[in-house]
């Protein structure tokens, strides 16, 4: 029988397998030396400073804002008393197909373009006239509906 030849490829396993090792045992010694089990609770806390970052120290008392808790609105607030919108608004008619039975109203206050239907329509129109109007939502958006000429 002959004895176990030690190949370059059978040294350089060894090698690695003992650089793990220490690296290993390096790692454990530094975890023992930054150990903090048993520190206590006090190195345990943490603080929210001013700003909102996250600090060591506690916050210094002179800086403390009183808040009253009545002040403090939770839930959505109650709606105030506000007189209702008219509903019917004036505008001119921009452009209106009658071969289509469709248009649009350029609203006199705001200059928004509200799509008219020919069944919207309380009068015969045609466009540049002055109409009066209700909004009502559509699929698409908000359409003129009750549109009479003035």
């Amino acid at each position: 029988m002959g004895k176990a030849q030690e190949t370059f490829g059978k040294k350089e396993r060894e090698k690695k397998r003992l650089k793990k090792r220490k690296e290993k045992d390096l790692k454990r010694e530094e975890r023992k030396a930054n150990n903090l089990k048993g520190a206590g609770f006090e190195s345990m806390i943490s603080y929210v400073d001013e700003n909102g970052q996250l600090t060591d120290t506690p916050p210094d008392p002179a800086n403390k804002i009183e808040i009253d808790a009545e002040s403090i609105v939770i839930g959505i607030p109650k709606k105030e008393e506000m007189e209702p919108e008219d509903p019917v608004k004036k505008g001119r008619i921009d452009f209106f197909n009658d071969s289509k039975g469709y248009g649009f109203i350029k609203e006199a206050e705001t200059n928004e373009k509200y799509f008219v239907h020919v069944n919207g329509l309380i009068d015969d129109v045609g466009e540049g006239d002055k109409v009066s109007f209700e909004l009502e939502r559509g699929l698409k958006g908000m359409n003129a509906v009750k549109v009479k000429k003035i």
